[in-house]
């Protein structure tokens, strides 16, 4: 309560009453979160009746972690709404706006301590003959961790010139994202990963599939979207842990193929797809660590691409064997 005459608080009055130093006060005042009412004779600053809430409403804000700024936007549209120029749908959404990106910054921070956490137990669970090949691997991943290098890694093996939509989609598909919270497991094989896509291919240039060169930019696009479909009818079967055979899965695994090459789909085009895949080169250990990073603690192995992929490959050998005998 002020003890003024004038109803006015000294700068020490405001301080103690707000719980504050009088070193924060100036520095709020200055900034001019907290304006002024007025000076005395003397030349001291005096603070109005509403300074107190102000000053309390200042604490909560920058308690709750928002920067001057964002403290600044929030006093501003409060200052608006007492003045009848800012009321409506719009009310509160400075505060709205700055809570919501704090939660966002926050959620970052705790990804990043998470998977600091589980780097930490990987070096002090592993034995000790291993753990300088362990901090070399967690050295060369960022924190907290990116998928850039895979991306990049899979922007150098899918064709030349193939259309954004459909190279997005297969990345999104192809680069797994880091667990929020990870065993100490997939760091390692998220680490693992990170190596093996930074490796130098050996021979120059990392070799690209047959059906590349065959179908080329334009029929890539058709040739991705065909087997997306026909990775996840697989990745079902995967599930459920049946034998790779014919089915909805490999016929449109096959119609891919067929789409992309303009042919038609007969028994001599599956042995001949079936010579050609298994000639393709193969990335398994790709895959192996991907269904490690995305698998969840103690669940079954998630499907991936590759997998899938595998299963299909399978499942196709297995038709045309059979159609040759």
């Amino acid at each position: 309560m002020a003890t003024s005459h004038d109803g006015l608080r000294s700068i020490g009055e405001l301080a103690e009453q707000a719980g504050v130093t009088v070193k924060t006060v100036r520095f709020y005042s200055d900034g001019g979160l907290l304006p002024q009412a007025s000076r005395s004779a003397g030349g001291h600053r005096r603070y109005g009746p509403d300074a107190l809430g102000r000053l309390r409403l200042i604490r909560s804000l920058r308690a709750l972690g928002l920067p001057l700024p964002e403290v600044r936007r929030v006093l501003d549209e409060e200052d608006a709404e007492d003045a009848g120029t800012g009321a409506g749908a719009g009310a509160g959404s400075a505060l709205e706006d700055a809570v919501a990106g704090q939660l966002r910054g926050l959620g970052s921070q705790l990804r990043a301590l998470r998977w600091r956490e589980a780097a930490l137990r990987l070096v002090q669970e592993c034995p000790p003959g291993e753990r300088a090949d362990r901090l070399r691997l967690l050295g060369a991943v960022p924190g907290p961790p990116s998928t850039a290098p895979l991306a990049r890694f899979w922007r150098g093996w899918l064709p030349p010139r193939m259309p954004a939509r459909p190279a997005a989609a297969f990345l999104e598909a192809a680069v797994p994202q880091p667990p929020e919270d990870p065993a100490p497991a997939q760091v390692l094989a998220f680490a693992r990963l990170n190596a093996l896509v930074r490796r130098p291919c050996t021979g120059g240039e990392r070799p690209q599939p047959v059906a590349h060169a065959i179908a080329g930019a334009g029929g890539s696009a058709v040739l991705y979207a065909g087997l997306a479909e026909a990775y996840e009818l697989a990745g079902v079967q995967l599930r459920a842990e049946r034998e790779p055979g014919p089915g909805e899965a490999l016929d449109g695994f096959v119609a891919a193929y067929v789409s992309a090459y303009g042919a038609r789909d007969t028994p001599d085009f599956r042995r001949v797809l079936a010579g050609q895949l298994a000639a393709d080169p193969r990335i398994d250990r790709y895959w192996e660590l991907v269904a490690e990073v995305i698998t969840p603690r103690g669940g079954p192995a998630e499907p991936t691409p590759g997998s899938a992929h595998d299963w299909l490959c399978a499942a196709l050998d297995g038709q045309t064997a059979a159609a040759t005998a």
